[in-house]
């Protein structure tokens, strides 16, 4: 699907006919080509591709159940329905989630175009609480960054922000200054946790939504149960099982390869420390690149933390960033959030825009090619 309004509305209404019981709805990343056989399961709704970020996409397939499964759990945790402003692509699963929730409420989302201007943003926002009675947005943080920056001088933009009963902000770690900063304004910012295997986000605000419960493995990673989970990856039985465990009971699993803070998880809550694959053994020192990022973005919001290689240690982490830092204040704030020194990074590389994926995230992978 294109992010031509028409495509979406296509979209919208292919996907509504799949939740009754018509075909299953492709969606991809524009130019990402992928082949379109294979057998699907019974009741097959929505086949979306990864984001890619950390591993090449797969195709993920939804069945009806799991995302009526995660529209039932989302419309409890917002208190009941309400009409969505898309403004997330819809080959991202947050944004196709946009429009199932908006199919099985009877709703019609308003659409504005992902890379929306500030002003974009107002107008959309004002036909959307014209009609509705509550109203609800997705977005990812860079997203809202733009409108936060454009608030301080733009009243209008503060308004449309405070208008919402509810802010999703998912994708990927949200700086805690951002969120404080849009809560200043009166928005109510939820932040989510999830994947495209979990139907989106499944954890708001550090805790599980109804029907959902986690666990952490032995090597520290978080699992993930409940009924919106997607049925597997399209033709990848190898890949659905590595990823998808049953137990004897027969409960099944989604492994989410996030390494999770296992006493917060005892407490209740979920905090993820980073990826499983984003470690890097310094000098015989493990370092989680997530823990890096976090402790940094105090005075880099955008920063992202990858790995270099070392002569002496064989890995050190390096920060990728827009912000004009120096070093030496990053280590100073790696050594305050009281991580190893193995963890202090090494190079700043300053950069005009982080290189990003097409759903929000940013490209890891391309952000290391510039550092090194």
């Amino acid at each position: 699907m294109s992010a031509g309004h028409d495509d979406v509305r296509q979209m919208a209404a292919d996907l509504a006919w799949a939740l009754r019981g018509g075909p299953a709805v492709w969606v991809f990343a524009p130019g990402v080509a992928v082949p379109r056989g294979g057998k699907l399961p019974d009741g097959a709704a929505l086949v979306i591709g990864t984001s890619g970020s950390t591993d090449a996409p797969k195709r993920v397939v939804h069945t009806r159940d799991s995302l009526v499964a995660s529209a039932a759990m989302v419309r409890e945790a917002l208190g009941g329905d309400g009409t969505w402003l898309l403004a997330l692509p819809t080959h991202y699963i947050a944004g196709a989630q946009v429009l199932a929730r908006s199919a099985l409420a009877g709703t019609e989302p308003e659409i504005v175009d992902p890379g929306f201007t500030p002003a974009e943003f107002v107008d959309a926002t004002n036909r959307l609480t014209a009609r509705a009675a509550r109203s609800f947005v997705s977005l990812v943080p860079p997203q809202l960054a733009k409108l936060v920056d454009a608030s301080g001088s733009n009243l209008a933009v503060a308004r449309a922000l405070g208008a919402y009963d509810a802010i999703l902000l998912g994708g990927q770690a949200a700086p805690a200054a951002l969120v404080a900063a849009v809560e200043r304004l009166g928005a109510r910012v939820i932040r989510t946790y999830g994947a495209a295997e979990t139907g989106g986000g499944c954890v708001y605000d550090g805790r599980p939504l109804a029907n959902v419960d986690l666990r952490a493995t032995a090597d520290g990673v978080l699992e993930v149960r409940g009924p919106m989970l997607a049925a597997g990856y399209l033709d990848a039985p190898d890949a659905t099982a590595a990823a998808f465990t049953t137990d004897p009971d027969g409960t099944r699993w989604y492994r989410t390869n996030d390494l999770i803070d296992e006493r917060a998880l005892a407490a209740g809550s979920v905090r993820v420390l980073g990826r499983a694959d984003d470690v890097i053994n310094s000098g015989g020192v493990k370092v989680v690149l997530g823990e890096i990022e976090r402790a940094v973005r105090a005075v880099a919001a955008d920063a992202v933390a990858v790995r270099v290689p070392d002569e002496r240690w064989g890995e050190r982490a390096a920060i990728v960033t827009t912000a004009g830092v120096k070093l030496d204040d990053l280590i100073t704030l790696v050594d305050a959030a009281g991580l190893h020194p193995a963890a202090r990074p090494v190079r700043v590389v300053r950069v005009r825009a982080i290189p990003m994926l097409s759903t929000g995230k940013p490209d890891r992978l391309a952000a290391q090619q510039l550092a090194q």
